[in-house]
């Protein structure tokens, strides 16, 4: 992500990703929703990455709560609408259009999500929804392969190709991140049984 990142720092209009965007390139706010989304989306995906570090949580919690709120006032009011006002410019048409939007409402409502049942003390539904909001972070990553397994594997016309990433990209994120979540709740009713059962509670 850095070595793709890197490249834009010199705020050049004409290169990487931008010379497919040349059409929408002179629209301000698209610019500027472009270059604050490739420079923070970095410090997002660290963030996130130290939010799930057991580690961390035991033996410093003051600092994953400062990273985690880091983290979620980056999506909630920098990273995120940076995402969505782009999203309406998307390659692809409507399809990608639609698929892009969906990410960046789903990302954004997750993250908030997350944070208010942090706020409640719902640690449980807390950690729930940083997986499924995590998932979609890292849509910045999983968009990048598909796009070269595409490339690499298949002979899909490349606006075809980009209209399957669009949806394929956080989609299957997102999948994931149900199967982790079922698989944790499934592991703390049979910690619950096992316990209860111990105890002489059943």
């Amino acid at each position: 992500m850095l070595k793709i990142i890197v490249p834009y720092h010199t705020l050049q209009t004409d290169i990487g990703f931008l010379q497919l965007k040349q059409a929408v390139i002179h629209i301000d706010f698209w610019r500027v929703a472009f270059f604050t989304h490739v420079f923070t989306s970095l410090f997002v995906l660290f963030a996130g990455f130290t939010q799930f570090s057991k580690r961390l949580l035991k033996s410093k919690p003051a600092l994953h709560r400062k990273l985690g709120y880091f983290y979620v006032i980056n999506i909630l009011f920098i990273t995120g609408p940076a995402g969505f006002i782009m999203s309406f410019y998307a390659n692809g048409g409507i399809a990608s259009i639609i698929g892009f939007i969906l990410l960046s409402v789903l990302w954004i409502t997750t993250t908030a999500i997350a944070l208010y049942k942090a706020i409640k003390k719902d640690f449980i539904a807390h950690r729930a929804f940083m997986i499924r909001s995590f998932a979609l972070t890292l849509s910045a990553i999983s968009l990048r392969a598909w796009k070269v397994l595409f490339a690499a594997f298949t002979n899909i016309p490349p606006m075809d190709r980009y209209r399957i990433i669009a949806w394929l990209g956080w989609g299957l994120n997102l999948i994931i991140a149900e199967l982790i979540i079922y698989n944790l709740i499934k592991q703390r009713k049979i910690k619950n049984l096992r316990y209860q059962t111990e105890a002489g509670i059943i």
